[in-house]
């Protein structure tokens, strides 16, 4: 293990451009469920999102930072705040699979959140018995045993220890 001032190379590179990637995949991946799969997305499902959001620009600028030799500081210490980011993913995709699992209570609010609705001609009032947001205590759908918490907090847990590795990889 080296430490974070030490010079980068490949490795940083590499790293920060595959965490872009899997990052992109991944929150692709949600986006492609609820857009072409039809699967609206809860309070929670939304919030799983943001580390990777703001994780894909700042892996990218990470391997920018690598390739172009900038301080190696800077690039480690963006591989830290990526591995932190999907830390903070990690939790909140374990916090949701609790609430599905009922090991513990979501939030109050919890199906509050519809997002755009297609009114199909008529007005919203109309419809408002129509559409029904998702509860967060009830997966949406289940593969292979887990649900779309589930699987995110493997691919949290997965990304978080890549970017660790890489930050102080020699």
């Amino acid at each position: 293990m080296t430490s974070l001032a030490s010079d980068t190379g490949r490795t940083q590179t590499a790293t920060a451009l595959f965490l872009a990637v899997a990052m992109a995949v991944v929150v692709g991946t949600a986006l492609g469920f609820q857009h072409i799969g039809g699967y609206m997305p809860c309070k929670l499902c939304l919030e799983q999102r943001t580390p990777y959001y703001v994780g894909v620009p700042l892996m990218a600028f990470a391997a920018l930072s690598s390739f172009m030799h900038w301080p190696s500081l800077l690039t480690r210490a963006l591989l830290v705040a990526g591995g932190l980011l999907m830390t903070y993913g990690l939790y909140l995709a374990v916090f949701h699979a609790g609430v599905e699992w009922a090991w513990w209570p979501g939030p109050t609010d919890c199906a509050a959140v519809a997002g755009p609705v297609d009114t199909g001609g008529k007005g919203l009032l109309d419809i408002l018995n129509d559409v029904v947001p998702p509860s967060c205590d009830k997966a949406a759908l289940r593969v292979l045993g887990l649900s779309f918490a589930g699987w995110n907090v493997i691919a949290s847990a997965i990304l978080a220890a890549v970017a660790f590795r890489g930050a102080f990889r020699k």
